[in-house]
């Protein structure tokens, strides 16, 4: 059965065409003291409490109730459940959708093909911590022995926006780390514009494509690296400049990245945020690597029953 068919979808929809000129902010809240209490929920983390406030939506009991009743007949809950333990919820990919794993810190086992993945997540994710207190800390040196002062995310959609709007979000908390810039756009415009500014001795490259053969963002990388060789003149250099977010080990060695530099991410898609974002951001910083995958609310509320959580259908 489709959306639109489902008999909860069909009276959602009748309801809002008789009545979406008739809901007011001002008189839901008059009409109903305890409106804020009703329509938000408080969640508790192990960094404190995250208010979610709904209470300003257009909606009210009746509108919340036809809305619970539709997730349930849509099967939200069960879906949530299956993603939680590893089931095949790609079915176009046929793969399990693992940025739950990610953000699972409490290494509870979730299980994909029989195999619990959270001890290779724990991997990547130590190995990404150590990779990026080198470059903060000055340790990773270029090929002229000099530190990173400016790094480079080469990368397009979920590997360019989710940290290109992060990183511009927490500004505020940056301490001194090296300068994060964006290239997503295949127009050579913007890598001209953005290698303009930089030092190639001091500059590093992050090349986020999982199956490292997305064209507009190796059409860019590879605009990086002629401009790198221009002032390095040696193609060993390009181990220590560039790094891969990917799983595909021969192509980012043939490209000139030493394969221990490249941090696999198979489906658990928010890696490039979090190796973005802690060369940027660090401890005693509020951002820390334990907790960057976890900026979805959805791990800390999915485990709650559909009538304690309504603000997953309308947040």
């Amino acid at each position: 059965m489709t959306l639109t068919s489902d008999p909860n979808y069909k009276k959602l929809d009748q309801w809002f065409k008789a009545n979406r000129g008739s809901l007011n902010m001002r008189d839901l809240f008059e009409s109903d003291p305890g409106r804020f209490n009703a329509f938000s929920t408080t969640l508790e983390t192990d960094d404190g409490e995250i208010l979610l406030d709904y209470s300003k939506n257009l909606i009210n009991q009746e509108v919340m109730s036809m809305l619970l009743a539709l997730a349930k007949s849509r099967g939200v809950e069960e879906a949530r459940d299956e993603m939680f333990s590893g089931e095949k919820l790609n079915f176009t990919e046929g793969r399990a959708v693992l940025h739950v794993a990610l953000r699972n810190r409490s290494n509870a086992p979730i299980q994909v093909d029989g195999e619990d993945v959270m001890p290779e997540v724990n991997r990547v994710l130590d190995k990404m911590k150590a990779f990026c207190h080198r470059v903060r800390s000055g340790e990773w040196k270029g090929f002229s022995g000099k530190s990173i002062t400016d790094v480079v995310n080469i990368g397009i959609g979920g590997s360019d926006l989710g940290p290109l709007m992060v990183t511009e979000a927490l500004k505020p908390y940056s301490a001194g780390g090296p300068n994060v810039w964006f290239v997503s756009n295949i127009d050579g415009t913007h890598m001209a514009k953005t290698l303009a500014k930089l030092n190639a001795e001091t500059t590093l490259f992050i090349i986020a494509s999982k199956t490292f053969t997305t064209q507009e963002t190796i059409t860019n990388a590879e605009s990086a690296r002629d401009w790198f060789l221009q002032t390095a003149n040696d193609k060993s250099a390009v181990a220590k400049h560039f790094v891969a977010l990917s799983t595909n080990a021969v192509k980012v060695k043939d490209f000139g990245i030493d394969t221990a530099n490249m941090f696999e991410f198979w489906d658990v898609s928010p890696l490039c945020n979090i190796v973005v974002l802690n060369i940027r951001f660090t401890s005693p910083n509020p951002l820390k690597y334990e907790h960057v995958g976890r900026r979805s609310l959805l791990s800390v509320v999915s485990h709650r029953s559909v009538h304690r959580s309504a603000h997953r259908y309308v947040c």
